[in-house]
């Protein structure tokens, strides 16, 4: 559909014509391949958009590794996390082996996280504990009968890992444990 809009130029005694209105092309023929500028210019802003949204989500993660490790109460100080394919490195300045013992299995206990890369230092150092993976069947006092050769010392197995653990009784297979010298 068009209109035609006319007008009289006065001064040369003429009439001027404009169609003026919606003209109908065929939509995939032409010279210039608009889709395919389109669909380059989506791909490379998704390419962004993907980007920018991993950067944000791998930001977020970090941030809740940070409040793990709060949660183990362990005075760190210059705490830094840093999150890459799995495998955090965790940096700062602990007291002793133990706090820093319990910051790398409070981050290595993390569902996702493969591998802790410690850079931490320590203060005051001392011996290090044993990290036992548990398997399907154990329990804690089966780990110090193990360890100790006295299942009734599963508790300080218990409170070798705490915060991490709230009960004794909940533990579970593939979950690393600390397990401090005799």
């Amino acid at each position: 559909m068009y209109y035609i809009c006319t007008t009289r130029c006065f001064k040369f005694k003429i009439k001027i014509c404009y169609i003026m209105g919606l003209f109908s092309f065929l939509k995939g023929a032409g010279k210039e391949d608009l889709a395919k500028k389109e669909a380059e210019a989506k791909s490379a802003m998704d390419e962004t958009n993907r980007i920018a949204q991993e950067a944000l989500l791998n930001s977020q993660k970090q941030l809740m590794l940070q409040d793990i490790v709060r949660t183990t109460n362990v005075e760190i100080e210059d705490l830094g996390i840093k999150l890459v394919d799995g495998t955090v490195t965790v940096t700062g300045n602990v007291d002793t082996q133990e706090h820093k013992e319990k910051v790398i299995l409070a981050l290595g206990n993390v569902n996702g996280i493969a591998t802790v890369d410690d850079q931490m230092t320590v203060t005051n150092p001392a011996d290090e504990s044993d990290f036992y993976e548990v398997k399907s069947g154990d329990s804690l006092s089966k780990i110090a009968k193990a360890y100790y050769g006295d299942p009734m010392r599963y508790k300080e197995i218990f409170e070798a890992n705490q915060p991490m653990l709230k009960n004794a009784d909940l533990i579970y297979p593939g979950q690393t444990l600390r397990i401090p010298k005799k």
